[in-house]
């Protein structure tokens, strides 16, 4: 497959060249050839959208500048500036390489792939987007969009999803990069792939490679890529309470340093077992953790949360009351009373931004 004539290769990279100087998004990631804010673009786009990283990254370039800068924050302020994005192990990861960067590199970007690749939070697709955008090494940076746009061109019917697969469209899409332009290639084959050769209903009367491709040709698309299907998620039900002590703080308490969700605060609950009420389960996971008791009112929002392999199930129970029992928090630990308006300067994963979000809304109808 990576035997392709030159002929062939000057189509491909004069066509889809030409249509993204026409087309291509502005971005702000895309004004500059700065390293530092590619990468932290990469990583930013890895399972998110681009309207969505935008803002994100600009806050985030404006909270730590340079990777000095990021090196040197508490964690804590890097996961509330991440605060929403979702995915918090790339901001984990982020700050760790960050600290690397400073301590085996001087502050600099590495230049050279495996040094990259001892980073962490980077693998293949992200050292090669760095390292061809930011200095215009010629690598291939194959994400989901390249992999369906190679497979269609290429008629590739081997599924995607599997790194042997994935390893031989990497050397496909490294044969196909000029010299001249490799970070422009590489981010012309993922625009392509986003505004184009879109998974569903893909607009081949406008794309620019339509006359090199196969499945266009055997009009085939809609069955590319394939794809090995993946093992059902696991649903959990979890139960969470908003908790009010007598002076009207509420209790929050931090997740472990490791594992889903690591550092980040939440709401006092836990996982729900079937054969027990929510409220019952509240009650006795509260009463363990802070020797509490709670009063849990009928007062509760239902939610749901798709991570990567998991399916959360919950229940909130918003409008709790300490009943009795004196919570044994320790100054600076992982669990503590706080006032409403501070919630603010904690950072808390989506389900429970959601929570803080609907409990203000109900106040803000009273």
């Amino acid at each position: 497959m990576t035997n392709l004539s030159d002929k062939l290769k000057k189509d491909i990279q004069y066509g889809l060249l030409k249509w993204f100087d026409e087309e291509k998004r502005e971005m702000p990631w895309r004004e500059t050839r700065n390293p530092y804010k590619i990468w932290v673009s990469e990583i930013m786009l890895q399972q998110t959208q681009i309207i969505t990283v935008i803002p994100y990254f600009e806050r985030f370039i404006e909270a730590f500048p340079t990777v000095q800068d990021l090196a040197a924050a508490p964690e804590e302020k890097v996961l509330k500036c991440w605060e929403g994005l979702g995915y918090y192990s790339r901001a984990r990861n982020l700050h760790r390489a960050a600290k690397q960067i400073v301590a085996e590199f001087d502050g600099r970007m590495p230049q050279d792939w495996d040094d990259l690749l001892s980073l962490p939070g980077i693998g293949s697709y992200t050292a090669g987007a760095v390292l061809s955008i930011a200095f215009g090494q010629v690598l291939p940076a194959v994400d989901g969009n390249v992999l369906r746009v190679l497979s269609r061109m290429f008629l590739i019917s081997k599924p995607i999803n599997v790194a042997k697969t994935k390893k031989e469209m990497e050397a496909l899409a490294g044969c196909l990069i000029p010299i001249a332009r490799a970070g422009d290639f590489n981010q012309a084959l993922m625009e392509l792939g986003a505004l184009i050769c879109t998974p569903k209903s893909p607009q081949c009367f406008r794309c620019p490679l339509q006359k090199c491709c196969c499945a266009n040709q055997e009009q085939c698309q809609a069955s590319l890529p394939v794809k090995e299907k993946k093992a059902p998620k696991r649903e959990l039900k979890m139960v969470f309470g908003v908790i009010y002590n007598e002076k009207g703080d509420v209790l929050i308490e931090q997740r472990p340093s490791k594992g889903l969700l690591a550092n980040l605060w939440q709401f006092p609950g836990g996982e729900w077992h079937s054969g027990s009420e929510a409220h019952e389960v509240l009650r006795d996971i509260i009463k363990e953790k802070y020797q509490l008791d709670i009063i849990v009112d009928g007062d509760q929002i239902a939610l749901k949360h798709i991570f990567t392999h998991l399916v959360w199930k919950v229940t909130a129970f918003t409008t709790c009351s300490v009943q009795g029992g004196c919570a044994v928090l320790s100054k600076g630990g992982t669990a503590r009373w706080v006032k409403w308006q501070d919630l603010k300067d904690y950072p808390f994963p989506k389900v429970h931004q959601t929570i803080i979000m609907k409990v203000e809304g109900r106040k803000d109808d009273q």
